[in-house]
């Protein structure tokens, strides 16, 4: 079985992330844009194994600001622990 990887780099608001999201994952047509909605789609609609890369997150952080940031990163944690077949890979 194949790893779909999402390569996430120059991350600098939550529309280009959600936009990344949404055609490397292929993220369904009901997606809501935000981040309730990104949860939900990445714990259940989105077909596994996949790996969230995350390059560049100083600068990410920096662009998005501290809270919305961690708040993200909380997001793509849960979905990583909740869920048996997804990776997350953090570079900063």
């Amino acid at each position: 079985m194949s790893v779909i990887v999402c390569e996430l780099r120059g991350i600098r608001s939550l529309e280009q992330l959600f936009d990344e999201l949404s055609r490397q994952l292929r993220l369904p047509a009901h997606f809501g844009r935000n981040l309730d909605a990104l949860y939900d789609s990445l714990s259940q609609d989105v077909a596994g194994p996949f790996e969230l890369v995350w390059r560049d997150t100083d600068e990410a952080k920096l662009a998005l600001g501290a809270d919305l940031y961690a708040t993200i990163l909380e997001i793509l944690e849960a979905v990583a622990e909740e869920r048996g077949d997804v990776t997350l890979d953090i570079h900063h």
